[in-house]
């Protein structure tokens, strides 16, 4: 059996195209664009030399203006995004904060959290204080200053 160019880069651009599909990142279907083009190069008889600077000329123009048409069009996610958005905002403790029984609840905006204590003190209802991080769904916070 003789297998062709033209077999060969069919078959790339075949598996190159397939891969695609299993991936998210639309980075192999540039170079199975390219393998088809010099497919059908080879079809026409062209040279292994034209054959290979239309794939790499090809699949390397694709994958460029791809990447700048994806970085255009992907915003950065800003700062504070789900739950991160609540470091260094204030609430009202609505039941006393003790990390050694476990309980404390507080108030941010309109949402309720379980909070603990950052320096494990005892903070009591009606108290403000502000979050210093999360860990997992707790907030840790720290009782305000008067007059911050």
């Amino acid at each position: 059996m003789n297998i062709e160019a033209w077999m060969i880069w069919l078959a790339l651009a075949a598996l190159c195209i397939i891969g695609e599909i299993f991936t998210a990142s639309f980075f192999l279907l540039w170079f199975g664009i390219g393998a088809g083009v010099s497919c059908i190069l080879a079809l026409m008889g062209l040279g292994s030399v034209w054959q290979w600077l239309s794939f790499i000329i090809v699949s390397g123009i694709l994958f460029i203006i791809s990447r700048k048409f994806a970085e255009r069009i992907t915003k950065k996610q800003p700062d504070g995004i789900g739950a991160d958005r609540a470091i260094g905002k204030k609430g009202i403790v609505l039941e006393t904060i003790d990390n050694v029984s476990s309980t404390g609840r507080v108030r941010l905006e309109k949402e309720e959290w379980k909070a603990n204590s950052e320096a494990g003190e005892t903070i009591p209802e009606g108290n403000t204080v502000v979050v210093i991080r999360l860990e997992g769904a707790h907030l840790i916070v720290k009782k305000t200053e008067e007059g911050e």
